[in-house]
This record gives structure tokens, C-alpha cells and sequence, in this order.
């Protein structure tokens, strides 16, 4: 699934071609992703212009006058931006036609991705408004992570998935961020000093700011707005790294599962 560096470097793949430009049309060859495209999107989005192209956590955020468009990429979906009459394939399910002649279209195979809609102020949308701190802003450090894991039981790696705690985080830069801090990822967060989480706070900034420069991580369908796939992965210290040497003192790597993913880390350096 796209986490926060896929999202940003779409974003700011995508920004560029659709701040100012009007939308003439909306077309939407299949409206059952994972919510159904709502009707009110075709009727009420055309002949607005974008006037900023944001993000929230794994969310992209097209704001208009009118309203906001709310994008999900799911577990396979991309944006790219493309001619209007450019020949649509079997999983190209909407298009944002632009007045230039651009259209910025949704490629999505499984259909787990999102185009939603909405008048009301964005922050209070059902899908954002109980998020916690996105991992890039000003309001996730070590304080606040420290304060967030008072009295929970749960894994570290865990904490930092959850988008009530932190937006944007997700299970392979959650591996690299704690193998930087030196974090088993199965130590108890409650456990953790206020000295480690602000360690660890750094290394999910650095981590995350790494991969957006590596155009993000493709490990099956991921590809940004020009059709690239990212490369982070080729310089993950841990993660899909099992039995390779790790990178500080050359034991195997290990893997494990938690809460149904695989987790990398190495047992002599995370501690």
C-alpha cells in the first residue's frame, strides 16, 4: 500500500499540472472502489479551479473554491497526469478532465483506492478528523510520542502505524525508523524512555524525508505521476532484508510477525 513518501511524491508529481486549472469534466468509468464515487462529484466540480494540491497522511487533498476532492491510492492505485484523449486501459476508473486538455486520471487494479467529495471544511471529514499529528508537521515529536504511549501495552511498531497517533506511517518505514533509533519493534511503546521516542521521532522524519528523495518505495504496483517506480527500497536497511547481514554489526537480519505483517529487525542492534 502507498504510504506518506508514495502519497507526497505523487503530490508533488501531480501539483504542478493542476494548480490553476479549471475542471471541465469528470468522468468515471467505474464508481465502486471502496466507497462509491458519489454522483455529487460529477455534478458540482466542474468549472471550479484547484487552487492547492495538499496532503494528509495517506490522503490527497485537490481544494477548490467549491470543495475538496479527497483521494485514496488504496493497496494499487496511482494518479497520473495524461492528454484528455489519451487511450483509457481496463483499470483507469476516473479522470479529472482539465480546461488545458490535461486530465489527471485514477489507475486502480484492485480498487481499494478512494475519490470522494465533499463542501464541508475538509478537516472535519469522517476520514481525517481523528487523525493524529501527520509525521512531517510540526506537531509530531519525541514529546508528543512519549506523552501518546503513557500506559499502552502495545508494540512500538504498532503505535506508530496507528493514524490516531501518527498519520502517514506505515509498516516498511516504521521497520527502517526503528532499526535508525535502535528500537525493537516489540518492545511494549509504555516501555520506552522520553529520550528514545525523541531519537525515534528524528529517525521517522529522516526515514520518511529519504524516501520522498528516492521517489518512495515500489514493491508491486506503485509508480508516481510520470509512471516511475520508486527506489527507497534499495537502500532499506532491514526491511525484506532477512538473513542478510545487518548493516551495523553484520548479524542476520530477523523477521517476525506482528499483527498479521512481517516486521525486520536486527536482535543485537534493537534493543
Amino acid at each position: 500500500m502507498p504510504e506518506l513518501p508514495e502519497v507526497e511524491t505523487t503530490r508533488r508529481g501531480i501539483a504542478p499540472h493542476l494548480i490553476g486549472q479549471t475542471v471541465r469534466a469528470v468522468h468515471v468509468r467505474q464508481p465502486q472502489l471502496r466507497w462509491p464515487v458519489p454522483a455529487a462529484l460529477l455534478r458540482e466540480l466542474p468549472g471550479h479551479v484547484i487552487e492547492d494540491v495538499g496532503r494528509r497522511g495517506k490522503y490527497l487533498l485537490l481544494h477548490t473554491a467549491g470543495g475538496t476532492v479527497l483521494v485514496h491510492l488504496g493497496m494499487s492505485g496511482s494518479l497520473r497526469i495524461v492528454p484528455s484523449d489519451a487511450p483509457v486501459g481496463k483499470y483507469d476508473h476516473v479522470d479529472l478532465v482539465l480546461a488545458n486538455g490535461e486530465c489527471l486520471r485514477l489507475r486502480d487494479p484492485r480498487r481499494f483506492g478512494a475519490v470522494l467529495w465533499t463542501r464541508a471544511d475538509i478537516a472535519d471529514h469522517k476520514l481525517l478528523a481523528n487523525m493524529g499529528p501527520d509525521a512531517l508537521e510540526n506537531g509530531f515529536n519525541g514529546d508528543y510520542l512519549f506523552r501518546a504511549s503513557r500506559g499502552r501495552t502495545r508494540a512500538i511498531r504498532d503505535l506508530l502505524i496507528d493514524s490516531h497517533i501518527v498519520a502517514g506511517i506505515g509498516n516498511i518505514y516504521a521497520n527502517e525508523a526503528l532499526f535508525a533509533a535502535r528500537i525493537h519493534p516489540k518492545r511494549a511503546a509504555g516501555r520506552i524512555s522520553r529520550k528514545r521516542y525523541q531519537r525515534l521521532a528524528r529517525a521517522v522524519r529522516a526515514t520518511l524525508k529519504r524516501a520522498i528523495a528516492a521517489g518512495g518505495t515500489t514493491l508491486r504496483d506503485f509508480r508516481n505521476a510520470r509512471g516511475e517506480p520508486g527506489y527507497f527500497q534499495l537502500h532499506a536497511q532491514v526491511y525484506a532484508r532477512e538473513g542478510a547481514p545487518c548493516l551495523r554489526c553484520a548479524r542476520p537480519i530477523r523477521a517476525a510477525a506482528l499483527g498479521g505483517r512481517r516486521v525486520f529487525y536486527c536482535s543485537y542492534c534493537q534493543l
